[in-house]
């Protein structure tokens, strides 16, 4: 009989747990191994529990997502890793696989679509839902890429906490760089993004839909 999947939930919404537990107690195929609700639980129970897949939402309490894919992935190049977001915008799902993820999948997807991505990371992979490629598919054809898509991932990264209300001090601690790493950053992201000021990008980040206002973490 064939080991089923093994594999590592992280999501900080207890009730969105509760459903993705449901979901994967019914694949004869797959076990959840573990919960977490933030991302240095998940690195402790990776490092524990050395699951399959790793299935994470982007937008967690204090360090996101995309950190967490990039602390596993240099930990073990070989980790597999899905991403399972809200975030629509395909700057997202680019940003995720650079940092080291295998698959991008929208909350909009069936729950089937969740349950193939992880099938076909598990053999090695990449997978997107199709809204996400699609998308993609239209950025290139219409060679008119989203303004996010000229950050890096880390940029990205602090542009969200930035415009979530985050100072460069908390930042800074949260990410593990200097203040002065964190202004630089500040700075090249204003740039790119042809704004002047932290109320310009705040209005970038509600219209790209860079954060879900409702569940940001409050200090």
């Amino acid at each position: 009989m064939t080991k089923p999947i093994g594999i590592l939930l992280v999501d900080d919404h207890a009730i969105v747990r509760l459903g993705y537990r449901a979901l994967f107690g019914k694949q004869s195929d797959m076990r959840l191994l573990a919960e977490a609700a933030d991302a240095d639980q998940a690195y402790r129970l990776y490092q524990s529990l050395q699951p399959d897949i790793v299935v994470t939402d982007w937008s967690l309490p204090e360090q996101s997502g995309l950190h967490l894919i990039s602390r596993i992935k240099q930990r073990d190049a070989d980790a597999r890793i899905l991403v399972f977001s809200m975030h629509q915008n395909p700057a997202f799902a680019e940003a995720a696989c650079r940092a080291g993820a295998l698959g991008y999948v929208t909350k909009n997807s069936a729950p089937e679509i969740l349950l193939q991505g992880i099938r076909e990371i598990r053999q090695g992979r990449r997978f997107l839902s199709a809204d996400i490629a699609q998308a993609l598919a239209l950025e290139k054809l219409q060679a008119a890429a989203s303004p996010l898509q000229q950050l890096t991932g880390r940029e990205l990264e602090i542009f969200r906490l930035l415009t979530s209300g985050r100072g460069t001090e908390q930042i800074a601690a949260l990410l593990h760089l200097s203040q002065k790493t964190v202004a630089n950053h500040h700075y090249a992201i204003k740039k790119k993004l042809g704004v002047t000021n932290d109320i310009e990008l705040t209005h970038l980040a509600l219209k790209w839909r860079l954060f879900d206002l409702p569940s940001e973490p409050k200090d």
